[in-house]
């Protein structure tokens, strides 16, 4: 059985991961919450995309991150390009059914368990994807009860996650539950991790793929770039309710300089 090692750089990946994880989800419960409040068709279902894309893309930021911190002993590590973007793309797909039950659910607590459910099960698949996606000298095997664990915490995050997306107005406590569920992912992920028993093999051949540097690296810090300047931008932009306002101050003003005239 190989030695592994999930922390090679210290604290480095897990708190870099863990911010990842924490500004796909804040973008994404930002979204929503403007979906559920949106009034046209067309805004909403771009709102929810939108919301899948972050959260997805945050959660797949944060699982390579991390995977920066695992080390085999005696063995390189590299990536199967294909099933690296395909784990991308399920996360973002199976997040964005998720979402879209919850946005366009008439009975909330439903559309919230099916949602969570169906959101969870992307988060955990997307992880056991990417980790499909390791090539090692050597095999990858898996304790059944762990895996069990770590899908039912990704069940559960996700669900908290959709329930805040729907109940939370407050700016400061959407913040908080965006803090909550990056917990709640990098706990999936770790979790997973745990799961995870090395069996080394005798190196006959060179691996396949690319090296995280050469692949990941780039396409993390592309997606990590984007969740951060996207939800900054989303943060500072106005509500459709604080369009509003603003429009009625501004014919209210309108109003008061024609009657002083």
């Amino acid at each position: 059985m190989g030695s592994m090692d999930h922390f090679s750089f210290g604290w480095l990946t897990p708190l870099l991961s863990y911010a990842m994880a924490c500004a796909g989800a804040a973008l994404g419960l930002r979204c929503t919450l403007r979906a559920l409040s949106a009034t046209g068709a067309s805004r909403r279902n771009w709102l929810l995309t939108a919301a899948a894309a972050a959260i997805g893309s945050g959660i797949w930021t944060m699982h390579f991150v991390a995977m920066f911190g695992f080390t085999v002993d005696g063995t390189a590590l590299r990536y199967d390009v294909p099933l690296t973007v395909l784990s991308l793309l399920v996360a973002v797909a199976v997040v964005g059914l998720g979402v879209f039950v919850v946005g366009y659910g008439r009975h909330r607590g439903r559309s919230l368990l099916l949602g969570g459910l169906t959101t969870g099960s992307g988060v955990a698949g997307m992880h056991y994807l990417g980790m499909a996606a390791v090539r090692i000298h050597g095999e990858l095997r898996y304790q059944a009860g762990t895996v069990a664990l770590s899908v039912l915490i990704a069940v559960g995050a996700a669900t908290a996650a959709l329930w805040a997306a729907v109940t939370i107005r407050n700016a400061y406590a959407a913040a908080a539950a965006a803090l909550v569920m990056g917990v709640a992912v990098s706990c999936t992920h770790y979790t997973g991790m745990a799961a995870v028993h090395v069996h080394m093999a005798p190196a006959r051949t060179g691996l396949g793929g690319a090296t995280p540097l050469e692949f990941v690296f780039p396409l993390a810090v592309g997606l990590g770039s984007f969740l951060f300047l996207a939800s900054a931008f989303v943060a500072l932009s106005p509500t459709a309710q604080e369009h509003a306002a603003y429009r009625e101050a501004g014919e209210l003003a309108v109003e008061e300089l024609g009657r002083a005239a």
